[in-house]
């Protein structure tokens, strides 16, 4: 599974919009620019999160957005789902003889079941609150690190 840059980026600005939102809404430029990220590129990205629900948004020249609900209630399949639709292993497999259909039950319970019960095992239990605590202990390392 490889994450696409829209995911990566969607990620990415929700740990940026979730630090930065305690006090009020945020403006996208403010993300863009912080994380280095295109505005017309991110507006797209955030119309996708709006749509599954993820975040809102605050009309007007003052606007921004804010999460629609709690980091530690947002997953990160939810973002994934949100941004590329859904991140499973699609059983596709067509077969006519009797022996292909056993194989491709044998293959779709032993290896593709498996492998998304791992992916959602994984990627709903990690939360945005969960990305969002390591982002601020990985940059509280980083700053006492002395370099020379």
């Amino acid at each position: 599974m490889k994450l696409s840059k829209k995911s990566r980026y969607g990620i990415t600005a929700l740990i940026d919009l979730s630090i930065n939102s305690k006090s009020g809404h945020v403006s996208l430029s403010s993300i863009a620019e912080r994380n280095d990220i295109s505005p017309q590129y991110l507006e797209q990205v955030f119309a996708g999160l709006r749509r599954y629900g993820i975040v809102k948004s605050i009309k007007g020249a003052q606007g921004g957005y804010l999460l629609n609900k709690p980091a530690e209630k947002i997953a990160v399949g939810e973002i994934i789902e949100a941004l590329d639709g859904t991140y499973r292993i699609e059983d596709d497999v067509t077969g006519n003889e009797e022996e292909e259909r056993v194989a491709d039950r044998i293959i779709k319970e032993s290896v593709i079941d498996i492998i998304n019960d791992q992916l959602d095992n994984v990627l709903l239990n990690i939360t945005l609150a969960d990305l969002e605590k390591d982002y601020l202990e990985y940059n509280a390392t980083d700053d006492q690190m002395y370099y020379i």
